[in-house]
C-alpha cells in the first residue's frame, strides 16, 4: 500500500446502511495511518456508565437518549473533542446533525458507502455480528426503521446519505473496493 503522508489534514466520515462495508473501509483507512473513531463509541461509553449491556437495540436507544439530551450533533461533538484535529476516519454517522457538527472542521469529507440489499444481507449473515437480524424480514425491517427519523433524536440514514460529498459503491469484490479506495486516497492526499 502507498503510505505517503497526507498533504493536509483530513477527517473522513462514513455513512451507509447496515453491512454496506463501512468497517472494511475504516480498516483500509487505518492501514493508511488514520485514527479510527465511531459515533457509536460515544454511545458505548454512555451505556457502560449506565450499566447497560451493549446490543443493537441498546445502541439505538442510547443514541436517541444522548441526542434528546445534547442535540442532534452531540455524538459527533463528543468525537471532535477526542480527536483534537487528528487525521481520522469516523464510522456510523447516522444523522444530519452529526454531519453539521463535523462540518465544523474544514477538512471533513462525508462518504456514503452504498451496497445493494442482497449483498448487505449476505454480508450480515457471513459476519454473524451480535445484534444482527437472523432472518431477512427482520434485517430489512430494521433498515426501514433507521432510514427516516421519527423525531430529532432518531436515526435518519436517508437524510444523512443525501449530504454525502462522495458515494462509494461496494457491490463487487474486495479487490474492486480497494482499487476504488486507492483512487479516493489519491484525491484526498494531494
Amino acid at each position: 500500500m502507498d503510505e505517503r503522508p497526507l498533504q493536509a489534514n483530513v477527517l473522513i466520515g462514513l455513512t451507509g446502511r447496515n453491512a454496506s462495508g463501512k468497517s472494511t473501509v475504516v480498516a483500509w483507512f487505518v492501514d493508511k495511518g488514520l485514527v479510527s473513531e465511531s459515533c457509536s463509541d460515544s454511545i458505548r461509553a454512555h451505556l457502560r456508565e449506565q450499566g447497560i449491556e451493549e446490543s443493537r437495540t441498546a445502541l439505538i436507544e442510547g443514541g436517541r437518549e444522548l441526542r434528546r439530551a445534547g442535540g442532534a450533533g452531540i455524538l459527533a461533538e463528543m468525537l471532535l473533542e477526542r480527536l483534537a484535529g487528528a487525521d481520522a476516519v469516523i464510522d456510523s454517522i447516522r444523522t444530519p446533525g452529526e454531519v453539521e457538527a463535523l462540518r465544523g472542521r474544514e477538512d471533513f469529507v462525508l462518504i456514503e458507502v452504498r451496497a445493494g440489499m442482497e449483498s448487505r444481507w449476505q454480508r450480515a449473515q457471513a459476519r454473524a455480528r451480535a445484534g444482527d437480524a437472523l432472518d431477512r424480514e427482520t434485517f430489512f425491517a430494521q433498515e426501514q426503521s433507521e432510514a427516516v427519523a421519527k423525531d430529532e433524536a432518531g436515526q435518519a440514514l436517508d437524510a444523512t446519505a443525501a449530504l454525502a460529498d462522495m458515494i462509494l459503491i461496494n457491490d463487487g469484490e474486495l479487490s474492486e473496493l480497494h482499487s476504488d479506495l486507492e483512487d479516493l486516497w489519491n484525491i484526498l492526499s494531494n
